[in-house]
């Protein structure tokens, strides 16, 4: 039998055009995303800061850093999941995202937790 992972996170993303907040005729697209970060290790892990790399249907990049998520900084036991909204802006219809979550373990072991790339899209644009 493999031993658990103590370092180990399932992430889940949800996303939402938000139509009242963009702007279709100056190329400003608005969208919400909720991640779910649950803790399936064996360790607890603060979640630190982030980095995110956001891309318009261009092939466009912005990259953004910072500490926490939503001006917290969770401390994840194994078992325990915390669930956050966020927003973003692009200039296209069309757009992704990827990153990573820089953790630090109560061992003391610095990670970081993958984010998988996920589709920004207005309704009905991508088929």
């Amino acid at each position: 039998m493999t031993e658990p992972k103590k370092y180990e996170f399932d992430i889940t993303i949800r996303t939402a055009y938000l139509p009242e907040q963009s702007d279709v005729e100056t190329d400003r697209y608005v969208f919400a995303y909720t991640i779910k970060i649950a803790n399936t290790g064996t360790i607890a892990a603060q979640l630190i800061s982030r980095h995110w790399i956001i891309a318009n249907e261009e092939g466009n990049e912005q990259e953004v850093r910072g500490l926490g998520v939503v001006g917290e900084q969770p401390m994840l036991k194994p078992g325990d999941s915390f669930e956050y909204t966020s927003g973003t802006a692009i200039t296209s219809s069309v757009g992704t995202m990827k990153g990573s979550y820089q953790m630090a373990a109560e061992d003391g072991h610095h990670f970081d937790v993958p984010i998988p790339e996920f589709i920004l899209s207005v309704p009905r644009v991508l088929h």
